[in-house]
């Protein structure tokens, strides 16, 4: 790509700028710069925002400053910015070794949105899924004691289903935004979520988010509970660990995997395959015991921004690392079939 290829428009350019930063996991407040521009810029007309980027008044517009001015400048002459290309240099793939099975993935169960702890709305979550191939991501923002990540009471995810039925009536059935939940697994292993609202739902993903050191016999117990709970679908980063990354590192927890991987296979729960690269949750050997009891699994981005829908890159190579058939993992299937599965236990 040279300087002087067509550019997209300044909108699209900014979003391509902001993915390309998100899935190199630059720092969130110089990548939200570029998505708050491209809002800015988006509702305004065509021939608004190339006058101002001739005059030089761009800056004068809320949420815009001189990188972005600079950058919608040059989208506006046609000229790709020099930030684009530089960007565009790296955009391989993540990681190596999981490209055939990274090509049958057809979706996602689980990403987060600016109702709990990402970063982008809903739909740009949608969108971006779209672009990458997906034919179905699930939306599972937080449940309501994860206060910290501002998670959904069941009021706010009643109003979350409606939007999501609004985005998927606009989308025309060319891909589907389903309805989910990551629901926080409770001490005594119960979900924290009405029976009600979880039954609304295509998805449910169950994780433990809190006394992440608890004893093992108790851990096992609580997250044996929540896997033969029927409304669970996927076990989530079951292990808990960080092993880099900017929140530094967390040891796992203790539990006994193969009894908390027994009640998987037996209840028909997947379990995730979190492509995370701070995670890598599971680790490599309670994959293969996953493995080697028959487990389902789910290759999930675990999402809060757009780029980082990108990362299952990440995961279908741990996976092909393990040798797993690919029809194992549930996020190979059509929807259709996703869906009859997602809901055989309710």
């Amino acid at each position: 790509m040279s300087d002087r290829d067509e550019s997209p428009g300044p909108v699209a350019t900014l979003r391509r700028i902001a993915f390309l930063m998100e899935r190199q996991r630059e720092e969130s407040r110089r990548i939200e710069a570029f998505r708050r521009a491209a809002r800015t810029i988006l509702p305004l007309p065509d021939e608004e925002v190339r006058r101002r980027a001739e005059d030089g008044t761009l800056t004068e517009l809320p949420g815009i400053g001189r990188s972005t001015a600079a950058v919608i400048t040059d989208a506006c002459r046609g000229v790709v910015p020099e930030r684009l290309l530089a960007l565009e240099e790296t955009a391989g793939p993540l990681a190596t070794g999981g490209e055939e099975l990274r090509a049958l993935l057809r979706g996602d169960l689980h990403s987060h949105s600016d109702w709990s702890d990402g970063g982008s709305p809903l739909e740009e979550m949608a969108m971006t899924a779209m672009e990458l191939g997906h034919d179905y991501l699930v939306l599972t923002d937080h449940s309501p004691r994860l206060t910290i990540a501002h998670g959904l009471s069941a009021a706010r995810l009643a109003r979350q289903l409606d939007v999501v039925d609004a985005v998927n009536d606009h989308l025309g059935g060319s891909f589907t935004l389903l309805k989910g939940i990551e629901v926080d697994i409770l001490d005594d292993g119960s979900l924290d979520q009405t029976d009600e609202m979880l039954g609304r739902l295509d998805v449910r993903v169950a994780s433990v988010h809190s006394k992440l050191k608890m004893d093992a016999d108790a851990m096992t117990r609580r997250m044996v509970a929540a896997v033969r709970n029927p409304h669970t679908n996927v076990l989530g980063h079951c292990t808990g660990r960080l092993v880099t990354g900017g929140r530094g590192t967390r040891p796992q927890s203790q539990f006994d995997a193969r009894a908390v991987f027994t009640a998987c296979a037996e209840e028909g729960v997947a379990v995730e395959i979190n492509s995370r690269p701070e995670r890598r949750d599971p680790p490599t050997r309670l994959i293969e015991l996953a493995r080697d009891l028959g487990c389902l699994f789910s290759i999930d981005s675990d999402a809060h921004a757009p780029g980082q829908l990108d990362m299952l890159d990440f995961g279908a190579a741990r996976a092909t690392e393990a040798g797993i058939d690919p029809d194992r993992i549930v996020t190979t299937w059509e929807r259709p079939r996703l869906l009859a599965w997602a809901g055989a236990r309710l």
